[in-house]
């Protein structure tokens, strides 16, 4: 089998096959077994009739022809597609142009492809993400949480500070004309600036003292608006025990005060190392992808990508037992926002792949032979076949174009990860060295102390 392959207008490309006699002569062998199993012909069981009365059974040997080419014409595209490193988007159209009664069989194929982007602007990509690098007044934070847990509460006659623990009595009643549960509460203890009490509190207790009263205005859990009237009875501090090596010892698991800051240090270490880490590749993927304009996504690949995502959110909420339309009530959505927000997402994808395809042409990372069989050999494993056989069934249903251009946009994303500059929130650049690091590893990952 031989196919041509020759671009036309709007991303299409011609692909013109010439089948082989004996490619051909054993399509038509197969068909002809494949219905001696399906007629009956009187004095033979099915699949034992000679092949001459199969053929006058159905019509002729040119009927016999017809079926075997009608049957075999996917397959034949498919091992053209692979052949000529074609990656559709859509169902072709396929002309015979050929053969259909005799001779050489010559089809033709009209292909959908996906639109060849020039990126520009990859190399200046600066992505912000969170730093991994841990901070004095992180640790310092996670300490005093620690000896907050034996910590001592103390009266005092001074005006409220955030962390205070004040006993309140609280007596909530909705706007006027607003609907609302109205709640009274006595002896509640509150600590200032958790939150917890309703939005748009905390910051007017500051500064009142035990004895006042505050009426103010807060937003219920339920998104609805109360007025809280709020008697102050008592203002408590917390005292906090000293950090030595004594009280480490006995309520935790180190020995000295410096073990306990060692531990916090690299504990934060990892913590924050995997949060980089996993904001590292999405914050990327999102800035490369956003080199692209939304129109350039072919809309065959977004309707694809959008009910792909579509039937994943109804196969995991059937596997929680949840059904579509009370995930739309709990989340206030209707079908058309569900759809439209997914689309969304969709063109996103779609774009960061015609990204990655671009960038891969743009630095020359097409996958070598060598790294093509390494992928093959470590999928193979993973699906626990053989890589010949992985290799037998891409070519015959058409992936192996596909194939490759996963290998490709894997050896671009690499570049793209060792290439863009990262920042923190803040604008300060990330040393990329330290986002590389095992967060399964010690000091030894990270170096001396970077405090």
């Amino acid at each position: 089998m031989r196919a041509t392959a020759s671009p036309t207008e709007n991303n299409y490309v011609t692909l013109t096959v010439e089948v082989d006699d004996d490619e051909l002569a054993a399509a038509i062998d197969t068909t002809a077994a494949n219905l001696a199993q399906q007629v009956s012909i009187k004095g033979f069981r099915k699949g034992k009739a000679p092949r001459k009365l199969v053929e006058t059974h159905i019509g002729g040997p040119a009927v016999l022809r017809s079926e075997a080419i009608r049957e075999s014409l996917p397959d034949f595209y498919a091992l053209a597609i692979s052949d000529a490193l074609i990656d559709p988007i859509s169902q072709p159209i396929l002309n015979i142009l050929e053969g259909e009664d005799e001779g050489t069989l010559v089809f033709e194929a009209q292909i959908e492809v996906r639109p060849e982007i020039e990126l520009s602007g990859h190399h200046d990509l600066r992505v912000t993400i969170p730093s991994p690098i841990v901070t004095d007044d992180e640790v310092e934070k996670q300490i005093q949480r620690i000896l907050e847990t034996d910590a001592e509460l103390r009266d005092v006659d001074r005006p409220i500070v955030t962390g205070d623990v004040v006993v309140v009595d609280v007596v909530t009643e909705p706007l006027e004309g607003a609907e609302g549960t109205p709640i009274d509460v006595q002896d509640f203890s509150y600590t200032v600036g958790s939150g917890n009490l309703a939005d748009g509190v905390d910051e007017t207790i500051l500064g009142l003292k035990a004895g006042e009263t505050l009426d103010a205005v807060g937003r219920m859990p339920d998104n609805t608006y109360q007025t809280f009237h709020i008697s102050l009875k008592q203002v408590k501090e917390r005292l906090l025990p000293d950090l030595t090596d004594e009280w480490v010892e006995e309520n935790t698991e180190y020995a000295t005060a410096d073990a306990l800051r060692d531990g916090i240090v690299n504990q934060l270490r990892r913590m924050k190392l995997v949060e980089a880490q996993i904001a590292r590749r999405d914050n990327v993927l999102k800035a490369l992808g956003a080199l692209v304009e939304a129109e350039s996504a072919p809309q065959q690949l977004v309707d694809q990508e959008v009910q792909s995502r579509l039937q994943d959110l109804v196969n995991r909420l059937e596997q929680q037992g949840i059904a579509v339309e009370y995930f739309l009530e709990m989340t206030g959505q209707s079908p058309d926002q569900l759809v439209e927000q997914l689309r969304e997402d969709s063109v996103r994808a779609v774009c960061i792949d015609l990204a990655l395809r671009a960038l891969a042409v743009a630095e020359d990372l097409a996958p070598s032979d060598d790294e093509i069989e390494e992928e093959l050999a470590a999928t193979a494993e993973a699906l626990k076949i053989k890589p010949d056989v992985l290799k037998d069934n891409l070519a015959h249903n058409g992936r192996t174009p596909a194939f490759i251009a996963e290998v490709a946009k894997m050896k671009a994303s690499k570049w793209l990860l060792a290439n863009v500059t990262y920042v923190d929130d803040a604008g300060a650049v990330i040393d990329a060295s330290l986002l590389d690091a095992d967060q399964s590893e010690d000091d030894s990952a990270y170096g001396e102390d970077d405090e």
